[in-house]
């Protein structure tokens, strides 16, 4: 309950934040979300529309009770509501986002269990190597050689991702693999780190000693005592990656042309479509506060000898 209060009061201060912000832009919001060329007889027409002379701590009650319903405001530049523009491109990145995560979490956990097992040998060492390498590498560069070697080169994948609805990355996936590829690399560099870590304290507790003096097989010392213990961290992890791995679609999607949310983002802010901005750092914002609250509870669910304060 306390860290649900807290996942509250934090959402509030966002609220809040985004609001500043929104009465801080460059000129005065009229201004900046009408255009710099509106006439003055303009500007104060549509100052009154929006109610922007209002009061301040009116104007915020009214922005939070148009939160609450679900209204995010209204893009001038797009025409269109800010829900209407997330309904259409938030699913794309669910898909991009959730599918990457998914194969950076087996790939990771399974790369960290066998470096673990392996302890110091050289294929430890070799892959312990190519992570720091893919750790280390920004995006944007990682998925600039992804399309200069398997799309100019090798001509085996598109250089952009679908540009349909988010259905068309099941029915056509060639698209989606450079994409998921790029977000994917450099977070199973990540996983497979802390799981070599966690899994090698693991090895050290006396009740695999036991398990083990008493005859048991490697497969049943990994999957039955070890990768719940070793994976706890994780589960802390994957909710602490949550922003970075939405920042990083930012940039992938817009390297791969990719019509999601990212790219939502980045056109909206070299356009100065400041309403829709805004909306996407609120549902951003929501996504970065349920993931780090269900990382809480999942953590302490997994290992009941912690109590979450």
């Amino acid at each position: 309950m306390r860290r649900l209060a807290l996942a509250v009061l934090v959402a509030f201060l966002v609220t809040l934040l985004t609001f500043i912000l929104f009465h801080n832009l460059p000129g005065g919001p009229a201004a900046a979300i009408a255009g710099h060329h509106t006439t003055k007889p303009q500007i104060q027409a549509f100052i009154h529309e929006n109610g922007l002379d209002k009061p301040l701590l009116t104007q915020y009650r009214d922005y939070l009770s148009h939160l609450l319903h679900g209204n995010l405001g209204y893009s001038f530049k797009r025409n269109q509501t800010v829900n209407a523009i997330l309904a259409e491109d938030l699913p794309k990145s669910i898909v991009l986002v959730g599918a990457s995560t998914l194969l950076a979490l087996f790939i990771g956990l399974s790369t960290g269990l066998f470096q673990a097992l392996r302890r110091n040998t050289f294929t430890d060492h070799f892959l312990t190597g190519a992570s720091f390498i893919f750790y280390a590498m920004p995006d944007f560069w990682l998925g600039l050689i992804l399309i200069d070697w398997f799309a100019i080169r090798l001509h085996v994948f598109p250089t952009e991702g679908p540009q349909g609805s988010w259905t068309e990355a099941f029915t056509q996936p060639s698209g989606m693999v450079l994409p998921i590829a790029t977000l994917s690399l450099t977070s199973i560099a990540v996983f497979s780190r802390y799981m070599r870590s966690s899994a090698l304290d693991v090895f050290g507790q006396d009740y695999i000693r036991i398990v083990r003096s008493k005859g048991a097989s490697t497969g049943r010392i990994l999957w039955s005592h070890t990768l719940r213990n070793a994976g706890i961290p994780i589960i802390t992890l994957l909710g602490l990656s949550l922003p970075d791995l939405l920042s990083g679609a930012i940039i992938t999607e817009e390297v791969f042309n990719y019509p999601g949310i990212g790219l939502e983002t980045f056109n909206a802010a070299v356009n100065r479509d400041y309403a829709l901005e805004l909306g996407i750092t609120i549902i951003i914002a929501i996504a970065v506060i349920v993931g780090n609250l269900i990382s809480d509870l999942a953590y302490s669910y997994l290992d009941p000898r912690v109590r979450v304060t």
